[in-house]
């Protein structure tokens, strides 16, 4: 039964992972990165979601807390959308973001970087286990719902890692049709401002229609 329950879990954070939020959010700091840096990126979001659930999901299980103010971890989820969008049209529309070419060890490279100055940081990365975990608020009803069909478990550590390895499997490989879109289509500065504006858009589209459902 304890395989069986396990199971259901790690499905479960396959569905939750398709959620159109999390891929839009997955899509925002992804694009332009590296091979590296994006995996890593969508290896934390996942990371941060689960630990996000995991510390919610235990204070739930010793107090009882109603369902409008469970209400507003969606709240909070929309708003990180559409905040993101809204922060990538503003830097489309104000020419904030750059492409500079460098050769590496006679090999062409790009870099795609925000603000006036290129800078190699860690911001971004940082930012999606952020990201990814005030994110997390928003499935713990979801989690607690799965988590009910296992009768007389509480929340522990095996369950958390069976749902993160079940959304970090679809947000890894999302990451990878990501890496195809840096590869072959992030190759000018107007292919750029498309691409971060088409995101920008989504982004705002996506955060929206979960206030409004």
């Amino acid at each position: 039964m304890e395989n069986v329950g396990l199971l259901l879990i790690f499905w479960y954070g396959v569905l939750h992972a398709f959620g159109p939020d999390h891929l839009t959010a997955i899509a925002d700091f992804s694009i332009g990165k590296n091979k590296k840096k994006t995996m890593l990126i969508t290896a934390l979001f996942a990371v941060g979601h689960g630990l996000s659930l995991f510390v919610f999901a235990k204070i739930l299980e010793s107090y009882h807390i109603s369902e409008t103010i469970l209400g507003y971890g969606d709240l909070i989820s929309s708003l990180v959308i559409i905040g993101i969008g809204v922060y990538l049209l503003f830097m489309v529309f104000t020419d904030r973001i750059g492409l500079k070419k460098h050769i590496h060890d006679g090999k062409e490279h790009l870099h795609i970087f925000f603000g006036k100055e290129h800078a190699h940081d860690n911001a971004d990365t940082a930012s999606a286990f952020t990201i990814g975990t005030l994110m997390g608020i928003g499935g713990v009803r979801g989690m607690l719902i799965t988590l009910g069909v296992i009768e007389g478990q509480s929340v522990d550590f095996v369950m958390v890692l069976a749902f993160t390895l079940g959304v970090m499997s679809i947000f890894v490989s999302f990451g990878v049709v990501i890496l195809y879109i840096n590869k072959n289509l992030l190759n000018s500065k107007q292919n750029l401002r498309r691409v971060f504006a088409t995101a920008g858009i989504v982004s705002v589209a996506v955060g929206s229609n979960m206030l409004i459902g």
